[in-house]
């Protein structure tokens, strides 16, 4: 698949990272959230290092031998729910398959499925590429969540749907299309940019985080606050679900039939979590090139991705995610996840 247009989706200021990640595995675990929970409530698609597992704290980098991103030095984990097809006329899902996002310019870069991840510098933009804060990456230990399985109405600034039709994409919209696209439905996660500098996570994990963006996609935010004054890169995720395939069975005038695997019929549920993987300080490199375009900005060794799809992890759930089912695996266990999940979660970690 290719975007032809790329040019209207590029950011006003290209400055940051910008890498494909192969999906590492499909199951029903959540460290963030439910850690030591084997398994979770919901199937998540997870990319990156295949230290992934049901608890994972302190420095992951350590423990990983592999990752299925592009940039060789990240280990982190990047995953998101999953997006599952109801037959309108029997009740059963099947699971969407994940297509590659294309980069920018058009051409395959070789991922297997997965997802696109950005780190995007930029903050308060005053004159063409001078920045307002410099930019401090993240900690050993660190993670984040953003959006909410339990949202009913407009959800988190920059969690939005586009629908693919031909070669362009749609405008973006908070909820899922009202009708079938047929290049796939494109998902996006912006992560907010501004951190307390103390803690590592939150009980909610998310109000270690502050966002100061208020439009939608990438634009220059505005500076930090003094509760989180720490400016850090803002992170994003770009998914490709595969629906075209089960256009046809989308009857004309329907209601979308597109679920996400915690039986989320809305798309203002869409949520993302993140675990901070990088090796040493390969990150923080990157970051503190100031002519970084989407690339590895001078620092950072990339991969091929043949070797990347070569990275996985052992099944750990055991159950089956694919094929028709009859209800969504962990269905009867939802609830427990999503009200109120925030009372599964860890301590907080703190810096020393």
């Amino acid at each position: 698949m290719k975007f032809l247009s790329a040019v209207a989706f590029i950011a006003p200021v290209q400055a940051g990272l910008r890498f494909p990640c192969s999906t590492l595995t499909f199951q029903r675990l959540d460290p963030v959230v439910e850690p030591g929970s084997n398994p979770s409530a919901h199937v998540h698609h997870i990319v990156g290092g295949n230290a992934f597992n049901s608890s994972m704290t302190g420095d992951v980098s350590t423990r990983a031998t592999c990752t299925t991103c592009q940039m060789s030095e990240d280990f982190s984990n990047y995953w998101t729910a999953v997006l599952y097809f109801k037959h309108p006329t029997n009740g059963s899902y099947h699971r969407v398959p994940v297509l590659p996002v294309q980069p920018l310019l058009g051409g395959s870069n070789g991922a297997e499925g997965g997802l696109t991840v950005y780190y995007t510098q930029f903050d308060l933009i005053k004159d063409n590429l001078k920045q307002n804060a410099p930019i401090k990456t993240f900690q050993p230990g660190f993670r984040m969540t953003v959006g909410s399985p339990t949202a009913s109405s407009r959800p988190h600034t920059g969690l939005r749907y586009q629908c693919l039709t031909g070669n362009n994409r749609g405008p973006e919209t908070p909820d899922f299309p009202t009708k079938p696209c047929s290049g796939g439905i494109f998902a996006t996660q912006h992560f907010p940019a501004c951190w307390d500098g103390k803690n590592l996570d939150s009980p909610d994990h998310q109000s270690h985080m502050y966002n100061t963006i208020q439009s939608d996609g990438f634009t220059n935010a505005p500076a930090c606050p003094s509760s989180h004054p720490v400016r850090t890169p803002q992170v994003t995720y770009e998914t490709t679900w595969d629906t075209s395939k089960f256009n046809s069975m989308w009857p004309s005038g329907a209601p979308n039939p597109f679920v996400w695997s915690f039986e989320g019929t809305s798309g203002f549920g869409t949520h993302a979590d993140y675990m901070f993987g990088w090796k040493g300080d390969a990150l923080q490199r990157a970051m503190d090139k100031s002519e970084c375009r989407y690339d590895g900005c001078g620092s950072i060794t990339k991969q091929a991705m043949a070797t990347a799809n070569k990275c996985t992890v052992k099944d750990m759930v055991g159950e089956e995610t694919v094929g028709w089912l009859s209800k969504l695996p962990g269905s009867e266990g939802n609830v427990a996840w999503y009200y109120p999940y925030w009372k599964l979660a860890p301590p907080l970690y703190k810096l020393n």
